[in-house]
């Protein structure tokens, strides 16, 4: 059996994975505490080509600001070396006061696309039925009702006290969850 497949194999049986918040712009930092107190971090990371007047550069950004996960044994969770960390803020998805784990199978398949260097971006988590509002361009501050056709995303605008609505094409990526 190949070791790295045995490894994880290990992990799936014997840790769990878990969202951690921590404070804005702290991902980089509370990432490397976290390792140094023997913490298995994993914080999904992007580059960006950042442009300046003088020069261009390849910058780390977080796939998802304020959010990183760790890898914590099933049996003996040490929640509190994770929540004494200088800059985590809380644990994600917390049901009873217990952390929610996340699923070793979603981990894997980040670190996959994250290690592919594939140009990744953060898409909204919508679902048809929510009520949106558009974040950026001509539309923006429009509110409405998220519909999906054909698989293109539409907000609908309903006018009350006509019954009637209109529909119009939207990306996903400039459009946020109320």
């Amino acid at each position: 059996m190949n070791m790295a497949v045995h490894k994880e194999v290990k992990e799936a049986d014997e840790f769990q994975w878990y969202g951690v918040c921590v404070r804005s712009r702290h991902e980089f930092s509370v990432t490397e505490r976290l390792a140094k107190s023997g913490v298995d971090a994993f914080l999904p990371i992007v580059e960006r080509l950042r442009k300046w007047k003088d020069r261009k550069k390849l910058v780390n950004f977080p796939l998802f600001p304020g959010y990183l996960f760790v890898c914590l044994p099933i049996t003996d969770i040490p929640r509190l070396t994770v929540l004494k960390t200088p800059g985590v803020v809380r644990f994600i998805g917390q049901t009873n006061g217990a952390p929610e784990p996340v699923p070793a199978e979603q981990i894997l398949s980040l670190k996959q696309l994250v290690e592919s260097k594939k140009d990744l971006d953060p898409y909204p988590y919508l679902k048809e039925g929510n009520r949106v509002k558009i974040k950026s361009g001509p539309l923006k501050g429009m509110e409405g009702i998220l519909v999906e056709r054909k698989g293109i995303h539409n907000l609908v605008l309903s006018v009350d006290i006509l019954q009637q609505g209109v529909s119009v094409k939207v990306e996903a990526s400039i459009i946020e969850a109320l």
